[in-house]
């Protein structure tokens, strides 16, 4: 006679999936999850967008935080929560997650959700150009702190100029130029360049770099990726050196490389791996204390982009450079398409 307290397999199946779906049972935090699909928020500012007191807050991410359903971020100081970037395929409670995330994607975001998403992104777009507007005379300096320019800018190029051969690239964006220490590798290898920065005062040391080294199929553009969007232009390859971490939402840049991107097309970036050295924030400008490579898998794959080649570069200092690529495809194009209609 089997006892009634017994587990069996179906039951402990059970015990798992409960523990997911009550924490998950509650308008609000699957509000907080869809807003979570591609962006890393902190504390105050889920507060700040759903209106509420910081503690009642912490208690629906702690609650999630414990269900699966999120994971904590450290940046310096302050926690940011995100969805977990490790989901297994097979385990059930992994499934049930997986199911939730992709049942909640399809409800679009109210537009008064939206427009406090792009308030906090604007702060922190703000807070960026702040920094460059005041050490802009620094600029290498401050970055070099860090890494010096070569230690990632060699091995970028070095993956250009291998895929340059392979592919019939005519033209390229730069997102980010800083003072343009990139251009000229990219002004030899391209038809056109464009390099877009949203500072005025990088702008204007990225002009002094196209007049001195004779640059003369170099456009500059003041403004971020949406300016370039609406002008519709596409390029066969876009460059990204060291600049997510300086961006209110990397995610979003994938998104908008791969609507920028041809067909065939290629997203290079080199930035940081994830560090504990809150110094960046302060000393650098950073606003995220970069990132693990399979966030930027992750973004690219939602973008609809496939990852290719990467290289990972160790620093004396503690830090990790990470060279990444990412393709467009005939079939990822369209999922780039209808990632961003969503």
């Amino acid at each position: 006679m089997t006892s009634l307290n017994a587990h069996t397999p179906e039951t402990s199946s059970v015990d798992v999936l409960a523990p997911i779906f009550k924490a998950s049972g509650d308008p609000l935090r699957l509000e907080i999850l869809r807003v979570l699909r591609r962006d890393t928020f902190g504390v105050l500012e889920l507060s700040q967008l759903f209106d509420m007191r910081q503690s009642g807050m912490s208690h629906h991410l702690k609650v999630m935080h414990k269900a699966g359903l999120l994971e904590p971020q450290r940046e310096g100081n302050a926690i940011f929560y995100r969805r977990p970037l490790h989901l297994d395929s097979v385990k059930l409670a992994d499934q049930a997650i997986r199911q939730i995330f992709e049942t909640v994607d399809r409800i679009p975001l109210p537009s008064v959700l939206e427009e406090k998403i792009e308030a906090i992104r604007e702060q922190r777009a703000e807070q960026s150009q702040a920094f460059f507007s005041r050490h802009s005379e620094q600029f290498r300096e401050q970055q070099e702190l860090i890494a010096a320019f070569d230690l990632y800018a060699e091995p970028t190029a070095e993956l250009i100029r291998k895929r340059v051969n392979q592919q019939n690239w005519r033209s390229v964006l730069e997102i980010g130029p800083g003072e343009g220490g990139f251009l000229p590798v990219l002004s030899e290898l391209f038809d056109h360049v464009v390099g877009l920065d949203n500072s005025k005062d990088m702008l204007a040391k990225a002009t002094r770099t196209c007049i001195d080294e004779r640059l003369n199929n170099v456009d500059l553009i003041e403004g971020v990726t949406d300016t370039v969007l609406a002008s519709g232009d596409a390029f066969d390859l876009i460059v990204a050196n060291m600049v997510l971490h300086h961006v209110p939402s990397p995610a979003d840049i994938f998104l908008d490389a791969a609507a920028l991107m041809n067909s065939g097309g290629c997203f290079i970036v080199s930035d940081l791996c994830s560090h504990d050295q809150d110094w960046a924030k302060t000393n650098c400008g950073d606003l995220w204390l970069g990132f693990e490579p399979e966030e930027l898998t992750a973004w690219a794959a939602d973008a609809g982009l496939n990852a290719g080649e990467q290289l990972f570069i160790g620093l004396r200092n503690g830090f990790q450079i990470q060279v990444r690529e990412f393709w467009k495809t005939t079939k990822s194009a369209r999922k780039a398409l209808a990632s961003r209609n969503i």
